[in-house]
C-alpha cells in the first residue's frame, strides 16, 4: 500500500486518466519466411437474427439512491435513428482473458472476519458465493508476512538481531494460523477455483541492507549474499501454505519497489528484481516443480520501463508471466504500454485504496472509469482493490502504516456494513465470470465510458459510467439491433443479455490490427510503400481505425492516412488523405470469425502469400484474402 504520496481525493488526479488511450511506442521489423497457401476459408456464415434478446440492468448512482439496484429491464429492437453516443459491441472481437475481480486480504481484514461470530458465515458468502446477488470475487491478494495493514510487523523467519538463518531452520507461517489461514480455507470452500496471488512486503530483516527504522522492516534493500536463501523462502512459503489445502497462484517478488517509505517495506530496482528472478526465484521454483506464477513490478503506472527492463533480459522473461500496476501516479495507459511492448506477456492490476471517510460519488467515478474501465481496456486481466475490510477507525494497521485505509466493508464486532470499494468490485465481479474475454465496444473522450465482456456461458455484459454533469442518453448497439438508456450524472450500470450477435459488422471507431494467414499483421508501411502482410509484431503503421462511410461500407486509417485498393490495378497502399470510392470497403465476416476486404470493384483484399505487396483483385476469397481481428 503507497502512502507517501496518495492524492486526498483520487478523482482530482484522474483528469489525466479520463478518456486515456492505448499508445503503440515502438515500430517492428520485417519477417521474411515462406508459408505455404491455406486452403479456402468457409463461405460467409448468416447468423441467426437476434430474437430481441431481454437486457437486465443493475445501476448505481452517486447519491446513493441506487446501490447496485437492480432496474426495469429493456429489449433489444431493430437499429434505427442515430445516437452521437452509440457503444457499437462486437462479440466476435476479442481480447484478453478475465480472470476476475477482488480485493487484498489483508492480516487485517482476515482477523476483522475471523471476529465476525455469527455473521462470518453470510459475509463470505456474500463476497465469494457465485450465486444470484452474490459478489463472486474470484481474485484476491495476500501479503507473505506482514502488510502495513497488519496488527504489527512480522517475516516468516524474524531472527534477533545480529543473527542469521540462511538453511531457514526457523521458517514458519504460525503467524498466520490463527487469522489468515483459517479464512482462506472458508474462502476455498466457498469458491475452490478463487485466485490467490501472494506478495511481501520485505524480506526477514537479517536479509536486508541500508534499512532505515521500524527495527528494520522499514526501507533497505535485498542483500545480494542472500538472494538465494530469499528465493528458498519464497518456496518453503508456497509449499507451507499447499500443506494446508492453499494454493499460490501467483507471486510478486516485491510489493511497491520504488516505494522504500511504507512499514514494511523493501526497495528492489528493476535489474535486481530481474537477476532475483533469472539467477534465483525462477530456477528455485522451476527446480522443486512449483508452477506459481511469477509477476514482476506491483508498483505505480508511472514507471513502466521497471517491468519493461526485467522482460528485456530473455532468462528472466522465460520465467516471467506478467507485469502488476498500482494507480497512485502515472496513467492507466501504461498498462498498454507494457502489453504492445511485450504482448506475449500477461498485465494485471493489484491495488488502490480508498481514504476513509470515503466521498462515495467521487471514488465511485474515479474507480469505475479507471480501474473497471480503464484497466481492463488497457489489456488487464483483473482488477483489485486494496483492503477487504477494516474497522470504524481504519485499524488494524502497522505504526506508520495507512491510517485511513477504508475497506469495502467496515467490520464492528459481529456486524459488518458495505463501502465504495464494495460498491466498485461488485459492478463487475457479480456478471463478469473468470473466463471471460474483453470484447469489442467504443468509448468516448467525454460523457460515457464503456467496457464489453463475453462470458463463458455465451452472455454479453456492459459495463457504463456516465462521466458528465448532466443525464446523459446513449445507445448499444449489438449486430444489428439496438436500444436506448440514460444514465444519471456519475451513475455506473451494468448491462446483461444473452444470445447469438446477428451479422457481426464491423467495429466502427475502433482501432485494430489485421493477421494474415501467415500469422503476420498487416502493414501500412509508413504511408509511403505499398503495404504488405509481413509485420511479426504490430507498431504504430499496423494499427488502423475503422471508419463508417455509410451505406455499409467501411475506410481503414492509419497515421491519419487511408487505406486505398488503387483502381483494382495496382497494390494497396496507405497514402490518401481522403476517401473515395477506392478508398471504402465492404467488410465480410467469415464463419470462423476472421474478415474480407471488397473494394470498390468487387474484389477482395489479399495478402499474397506473405510475400508480396497486398492487392484488391481476387474474385474469391480463401486464406489469403482472410485476416483476424486483433489477433
Amino acid at each position: 500500500m503507497k502512502i507517501n504520496y496518495k492524492p486526498k481525493s483520487k478523482w482530482l488526479f484522474s483528469l489525466a486518466a479520463i478518456g486515456a488511450v492505448a499508445i503503440f511506442y515502438y515500430s517492428c521489423k520485417k519477417d521474411s519466411k515462406s508459408t505455404a497457401a491455406g486452403p479456402n476459408v468457409p463461405a460467409f456464415h448468416s447468423l441467426n437474427r437476434a430474437g430481441n434478446e431481454s437486457v437486465s440492468i443493475w445501476e448505481t448512482t452517486t447519491d446513493q439512491s441506487k446501490l447496485l439496484q437492480q432496474q426495469a429491464g429493456v429489449n433489444f429492437a431493430v437499429d434505427g435513428g442515430t445516437n452521437p453516443t452509440t457503444i457499437t459491441v462486437d462479440e466476435t472481437t476479442t481480447y484478453q482473458p478475465i480472470d476476475g475481480f477482488g480485493y487484498c486480504l489483508t492480516g487485517g481484514s482476515a482477523s476483522l472476519i475471523n471476529g465476525l461470530g455469527g455473521n462470518q458465515s453470510a459475509m463470505l458468502n456474500e463476497f465469494f458465493g457465485g450465486g444470484s446477488g452474490q459478489m463472486g470475487i474470484s481474485f484476491i491478494r495476500i501479503s507473505i508476512g506482514a502488510s502495513d495493514l497488519s496488527s504489527s510487523d512480522f517475516t516468516y523467519d524474524d531472527m534477533p538481531s545480529g543473527q542469521t538463518d540462511v538453511n531457514l531452520t526457523h521458517f514458519s507461517i504460525s503467524q498466520e494460523m490463527t487469522d489468515l489461514v483459517p479464512v482462506l480455507k472458508k474462502i476455498l470452500a466457498i469458491n475452490p477455483n478463487i485466485k490467490i496471488l501472494a506478495t511481501p512486503w520485505t524480506a526477514p530483516v537479517w536479509m536486508k541492507v541500508n534499512t532505515t527504522g521500524n527495527n528494520g522492516f522499514t526501507g533497505g534493500s535485498l542483500n545480494t549474499a542472500y538472494y538465494d536463501a530469499y528465493a528458498r523462502y519464497f518456496v518453503k512459503y508456497i509449499q507451507a501454505m499447499q500443506g494446508q489445502g492453499i494454493n499460490i497462484y501467483a507471486i510478486t517478488p516485491q510489493n511497491e519497489p520504488l516505494n522504500p517509505n511504507n512499514n514494511p517495506a523493501m526497495t528492489m530496482q528493476a535489474s535486481e528484481e530481474t537477476n532475483f528472478i533469472k539467477n534465483n526465484l525462477g530456477p528455485q521454483l522451476s527446480s522443486n516443480g512449483i508452477s506459481t506464477k511469477i509477476i514482476v513490478y506491483d508498483h505505480n503506472c508511472d514507471q513502466p520501463g521497471y517491468p519493461e527492463t526485467v522482460l528485456s533480459d530473455g532468462t528472466a522473461y522465460s520465467y516471467v508471466d506478467g507485469s502488476a500496476f498500482h494507480l497512485y501516479a502515472g496513467d492507466i495507459s501504461a498498462l498498454s504500454t507494457v502489453h504492445n511492448a511485450y504482448p506475449g506477456k500477461n498485465v494485471y492490476f493489484t491495488e488502490q485504496w480508498i481514504s476513509g471517510p470515503s466521498n462515495f460519488g467521487g471514488d465511485l467515478d474515479w474507480h469505475v472509469n479507471n480501474l473497471i474501465i480503464g484497466a481492463t481496456r488497457n489489456w488487464s486481466r483483473n482488477v483489485l482493490e486494496w483492503n477487504l475490510a477494516s474497522d470504524p477507525n481504519y485499524n488494524p494497521h502497522t505504526p506508520g502504516g495507512c491510517s485511513t485505509c477504508l475497506g469495502a466493508t467496515t467490520i464492528s464486532g459481529s456486524s459488518y456494513t458495505r463501502n465504495t470499494g464494495y460498491y466498485i468490485i461488485a459492478q463487475a465481479s457479480e456478471f463478469v465470470k473468470p473466463g471471460a474475454v474483453r470484447i469489442s465496444s467504443n468509448t468516448f473522450s467525454t460523457s460515457i465510458q464503456d467496457v464489453a465482456f463475453k462470458n463463458p456461458d455465451g452472455t454479453k455484459v456492459v459495463i457504463a459510467l456516465n462521466t458528465a454533469s448532466s443525464s446523459q442518453s446513449f445507445k448499444i448497439k449489438w449486430g444489428s439491433e439496438s436500444f436506448t438508456y440514460s444514465l444519471p450524472a456519475g451513475a455506473a450500470a451494468t448491462f446483461k443479455w444473452s444470445g447469438t450477435q446477428s451479422n457481426g459488422g464491423p467495429p466502427i471507431g475502433q482501432t485494430i490490427t489485421l493477421k494474415g494467414f501467415n500469422n503476420d499483421y498487416v502493414s501500412g508501411e509508413d504511408g509511403t510503400k505499398a503495404m504488405t502482410c509481413t509485420r511479426i509484431t504490430p507498431g504504430t503503421w499496423e494499427q488502423f481505425l475503422v471508419v463508417d462511410e455509410g451505406g455499409g461500407k467501411v475506410a481503414l486509417q492509419s497515421m491519419g492516412l487511408y487505406v486505398s485498393s488503387e483502381n483494382g490495378t495496382m497494390p494497396i497502399t496507405c497514402n490518401r488523405t481522403s476517401v473515395g470510392a477506392w478508398e471504402m470497403f465492404t467488410w465480410g465476416v467469415n464463419a470462423d470469425g476472421t474478415i474480407t476486404l471488397q473494394g470498390n470493384n468487387g474484389k477482395f483484399v489479399s495478402s499474397e502469400d506473405g510475400l508480396q505487396a497486398m492487392t484488391c483483385t481476387r474474385t474469391t476469397a480463401s486464406g489469403w484474402e482472410s485476416f483476424g481481428v486483433n489477433k
